[in-house]
C-alpha cells in the first residue's frame, strides 16, 4: 500500500467514505481539502456496469466539455494540400505528413497532447501504431480524430474536446476542469460527460450501468457523488 503524504491525509479525514455527496457539495469539498499549492485539476472516475473483456461492451469515445478542461492542448494534424492551410488556420499547433511521422519515428518527439488526421494519411501514420498505441494518441475515427474536416476536429479539440475510454476494470477517467472554476461550470462539464457515457452504452451490457461516480482534484483524495443528482 503506498503511503500518503500529511496534506492528503489532513484532506481524507474531512471526507466520509460513506456518505454520498452531491456533485456540488463534492465541488466545494475538493476545493477546501485541496493539498497543492497550483490550480489542481478536478478529475471524475465512473465505475461502469460493463465487461471490457467484450468486444461488444467497449466504451469509447469523445465529448466537447462546454468550459473546457483548463489546460491548452498542442495538436498536431497530419494532412497534405489544401488540408494543411485549413489546420493551421483552425489553430494547429504543427501540421505535415510523412516528414511528421519520420520526425517522431528516429527523434522520438511527442510534443503534443492529441494527433488528428486526415483518412488518406492513416496508411503512413499507422506505422506509428506501437509508438502513439500506447500512449492514447494514436488518431482513430471513433474519437473524431481521423476526418477530413480537420479545421473543425482542431477547433473542438482547442475548445475542450476530451476523449474517454473504458479501462481493464471498467472504468472511465477524465478531467474535468480545474479547482479555479466556478462550480456550475464543473457541474455543466460533469454532466455533459456523465449524458455522453449514457448515450454511449453498449446494447450488450446488463444490469445496471452508471455504478458509481467519484471526483477528486489532482493530488487529493477521491469523493463518491450521487450518481442520480448527476443523471437527473
Amino acid at each position: 500500500m503506498p503511503k500518503h503524504g500529511k496534506k492528503f491525509t489532513d484532506a481524507a479525514k474531512q471526507i466520509s467514505r460513506n456518505v454520498l455527496y452531491e456533485p456540488v457539495e463534492a465541488f466545494e469539498l475538493i476545493k477546501k481539502v485541496a493539498p497543492a499549492k497550483f490550480d489542481e485539476t478536478i478529475e471524475v472516475a465512473v465505475r461502469l456496469g460493463v465487461d471490457p473483456r467484450h468486444a461488444d461492451q467497449q466504451v469509447r469515445g469523445a465529448v466537447v466539455l462546454p468550459y473546457g478542461t483548463g489546460k491548452t492542448r498542442t495538436v498536431l494534424v497530419f494532412a497534405k494540400g489544401d488540408k494543411v492551410k485549413e489546420a493551421e488556420e483552425a489553430g494547429a499547433d504543427f501540421v505535415g505528413a510523412e516528414d511528421m511521422v519520420e520526425k517522431i519515428q528516429k527523434e522520438g518527439w511527442l510534443a503534443f497532447d492529441v494527433a488528428i488526421a486526415t483518412p488518406d494519411m492513416m496508411g503512413t501514420v499507422g506505422k506509428l501504431g506501437r509508438i502513439l498505441g500506447p500512449r492514447g494518441l494514436m488518431p482513430n475515427p471513433k474519437t473524431g480524430t481521423v476526418t477530413f474536416d480537420v479545421g473543425k476536429a482542431v477547433k473542438e479539440v482547442k475548445a475542450g474536446k476530451i476523449e474517454y475510454r473504458v479501462d481493464k476494470a471498467g472504468n472511465i477517467h477524465a478531467p474535468i476542469g480545474r479547482v479555479s472554476f466556478d462550480n456550475e461550470k464543473l457541474l455543466e462539464n460533469l454532466r455533459t460527460l456523465i449524458d455522453a457515457l449514457v448515450r454511449a452504452k453498449p446494447a450488450a451490457a446488463k444490469g445496471q450501468y452508471m455504478k458509481g461516480i467519484s471526483l477528486s482534484s489532482t493530488m487529493g483524495p477521491g469523493i463518491k457523488v450521487n450518481t442520480q443528482k448527476v443523471t437527473t
